[in-house]
Parts: structure tokens; sequence; C-alpha cells
């Protein structure tokens, strides 16, 4: 079974709801979603940063350390919609790699996001967003580590060795504008579930499988 961790806001509980109804209607192997939510991570303990946007800019770093270092593991933002079958990332090569993420070149003139919150610029921008883990590879984020590092040690991934960090197809992973096949789009300026963002780029799409969601029988939610 994939192991799939989706950063958990409880501010915007719809967003993971939709996200993870959207991974398993398309999805054609068996996953396992996970929220990473920093209230129930009751060993982590790290300073407030004022300039975190999500509670889970940090906590994503735990996957290798929730999962005991041991297999595959996807980390996943919670502003995205799948339109496509996530299991295909699972049978990517990983030989040699400890991670694999979307190499985006992303440089956004916008200084807000999210409904308001600070749109931060640095090399590697949007990088975490969406990783392909090998858990065993990635021992040098360990508790400790994510605990008290930087964020730009974190979100740089400067303990891993550029060769060993691979690509994701450029169908996941879409920042806003589908520009082409898309199988995962993120919705980075803000999703239309935010207030002031109603009229977000793919709204329409958003709205359309929150209404799924909605209508899903309870047991399909569980």
């Amino acid at each position: 079974m994939h192991r799939i961790f989706i950063g958990y806001d409880p501010s915007q509980d719809i967003a993971f709801q939709v996200l993870r109804h959207s991974l398993a209607k398309h999805a054609t192997e068996p996953i396992d979603i996970r929220a990473i939510d920093a209230a129930q991570l009751t060993e982590f303990h790290r300073p407030v940063d004022p300039l975190a946007s999500t509670p889970f800019t940090y906590t994503r770093f735990l996957v290798p350390w929730l999962c005991d270092y041991r297999g595959l593991a996807l980390f996943m933002d919670s502003d995205m919609l799948a339109l496509g079958d996530i299991s295909e990332l699972f049978h990517l090569d990983m030989t040699g790699l400890a991670l694999r993420v979307r190499q985006h070149e992303y440089n956004p003139a916008e200084t807000v996001k999210m409904g308001g919150k600070v749109q931060t610029q640095y090399p590697r921008k949007n990088w975490s967003s969406l990783m392909l883990m090998d858990c065993g590879r990635l021992t040098a984020w360990s508790k400790e580590a994510v605990e008290t590092q930087t964020g730009a040690w974190l979100h740089r991934f400067e303990p891993i060795p550029d060769a060993e960090i691979g690509d994701i197809p450029p169908e996941f992973n879409v920042l806003d504008h589908m520009t082409g096949p898309t199988k995962l789009l993120h919705y980075t300026s803000g999703g239309p579930w935010l207030a002031g963002c109603e009229d977000a780029d793919h709204a329409d799409l958003w709205d359309r499988y929150r209404l799924q969601y909605e209508r899903a029988p309870a047991a399909a939610l569980s």
C-alpha cells in the first residue's frame, strides 16, 4: 500500500478532505492517506516561526522519521487537487535517489499568498510541496534536525547531495495555471476555499470535486 502524507491545517480542513477524495477517486492501487497534524505530534517541539505560512512548514520533513526510515512515502501540500493517478509516482525509478520532487523554477511576483500570508522568495521554492521519499536515505531529517535546523537548510535540501534529488514528471504539481496534461494541480496562490480566493484559477474544477466529496457516502470518506 502506498503511503501518502498530507500537510494538515485545521483552519482549512475542507482542502484536505477534497484532496483526499480526489486522490482516492483516481488511484488505481491501494493508498494509505495520513494527515500530518502538528497538534497530534506531541513529541515534536519547535519554536513558532512567524514566517511559516502553514502548520506543516516544518513537520513535512518528519515523514522519514514517522516511517521509521523504511520504504517509500509521498508528502504533499493540502492545497492540491488530484486529476490523475497518484500511484504512478510510486513506480518512478528511485535507484540512487533519496527523493524526487518537481524541480520548479518559480519566482512569484506577488508579495502575499493564501489569503494574506507572506509570499517569501527562496531557492528551490515549492520543491518541498510534493516529495517522493526513500525514507531509508533521509536519516539526516531526524526529529532533532527538524526541530532545530533552519528553514533554508530543510527546504533547500542542504544535507541531500544534488545527485540524489530526482525530478517528478511535469504533469504533477502544476502551479495554478494548467498549460497541458495535468494530473496534480497546486493552488499555490490560494485556493477557492479561502476567503478572497473564490475566483482563483480553476475554482470551478475544485468546486466540482468538493460537491462530489459532499455527496459521497460516509463510508467512502473514512
